[in-house]
């Protein structure tokens, strides 16, 4: 990296600092390219906004990144680039994060007994299951409940969860559990003294150039973990590139690439439907998908898919009930757009491509 003598110096000429000063790289939007450049179709990625358009229930946005670089996208009128959008349970994969992190800091540990962070809160004669349930259980959603805790009427949501009886052993058994991510964000502000969102700023959202992130919190004032994050379509993107690249951003590792390979890989069997995405496994806090790819999703199709064979990421943001067919979409038709290698320019399929998405969002 250039000394500051130098940054000044460019500074002082008017001149373009270079592409590895931090500011720039945090202040940067993802490059755009044209998807033949990129080996991807244009012909095809309109095949697929206008299936998406006609077959979900409601889309918001779309983009598509090949190689890092954006090669489509689109939103649908009234969304817009600029306007964050509730990411459900998409949140999850960034408190997972979070705790990766936390991890490496050394602060905690994957096989921690949970009540270990909570003394205060634990029930007067926990079960054995609830003495053997550690924080790799919260994250692979295997915590030992037969049904979800409901802890947000709750005033405290802590000793409410720690209360829900175990009926299974922990590690042994799937159920998708919300307030088990809850806990997880409580673990991290409990041995980092921060947030989740104030301990992601500087790690993670500001690296990749997230301005001014809302993450509600409870009324302990524990980020949700769960949900209730609100990002841009790029943020997201950004988000799924990174995991692509292996935790690495701009020539620095800010999330531990053993992580991101355990956390992206099945931890956990969650059914056997081989044509369901809802059945190829779960890691911690992502889910397996079809086409060894994986995704953040969340409810009402917000979706953070990341294919490494095809170096891609897909982000959806939509108000959808029907989410395998939303993804169904994806593998139908956009699957068939990538190619190993870059294709012959198409200016007139380009030109249709970025029209379309225009009048997506309203524009002529």
């Amino acid at each position: 990296m250039p000394n500051r003598l130098v940054l000044l110096v460019l500074a002082l000429l008017g001149l373009p600092l270079p592409v590895s000063h931090s500011t720039w790289a945090q202040n940067a939007s993802l490059p755009r390219s044209s998807p033949e450049s990129q080996g991807v179709s244009s012909a095809q990625i309109l095949r697929f906004l206008k299936a998406a358009d006609q077959r979900i229930q409601s889309m918001h946005s779309f983009m598509m990144l090949r190689n890092g670089n954006v090669v489509a996208e689109a939103w649908w009128s009234p969304e817009s680039a600029e306007k964050p959008h509730v990411l459900w349970s998409l949140s999850k994969s960034f408190t997972s994060t979070a705790v990766g992190l936390a991890v490496a800091d050394g602060l905690m540990h994957l096989d921690d007994p949970v009540l270990k962070h909570f003394p205060e809160s634990q029930p007067e004669n926990p079960s054995p299951e609830l003495q053997g349930m550690r924080v790799r259980d919260l994250l692979t959603m295997s915590t030992g409940h037969q049904d979800e805790p409901k802890v947000r009427d709750k005033s405290d949501w802590i000793r409410e969860f720690f209360a829900h009886p175990l009926v299974h052993q922990p590690g042994t058994r799937f159920l998708y559990n919300t307030p088990a991510t809850f806990m997880q964000s409580a673990i991290v502000q409990k041995v980092t003294g921060k947030t989740t969102l104030e301990y992601l700023k500087p790690r993670l959202f500001e690296p990749l150039g997230i301005e001014v992130p809302q993450w509600d919190a409870n009324p302990q004032g524990i980020t949700l973990g769960g949900y209730g994050l609100f990002l841009k379509t790029e943020d997201i993107a950004k988000f799924g590139q990174l995991y692509l690249q292996r935790g690495q951003w701009n020539g620095t590792q800010l999330v531990p690439e053993d992580w991101i390979a355990m956390a992206t890989s099945k931890q956990i069997s969650n059914g056997t439907n081989p044509d369901s995405d809802w059945n190829q496994g779960y890691g911690f806090q992502f889910w397996r998908c079809r086409h060894n790819a994986y995704r953040g999703d969340g409810k009402d199709g917000q979706f953070c898919i990341v294919m490494p064979d095809e170096h891609v990421v897909i982000v959806m943001t939509a108000k959808n009930s029907k989410l395998q067919d939303q993804l169904n979409v994806v593998w139908d038709e956009l699957l068939p757009a990538i190619s190993a290698e870059p294709l012959a320019t198409n200016t007139a399929a380009e030109n249709e491509l970025q029209q379309f998405a225009k009048t997506l969002s309203g524009k002529r």
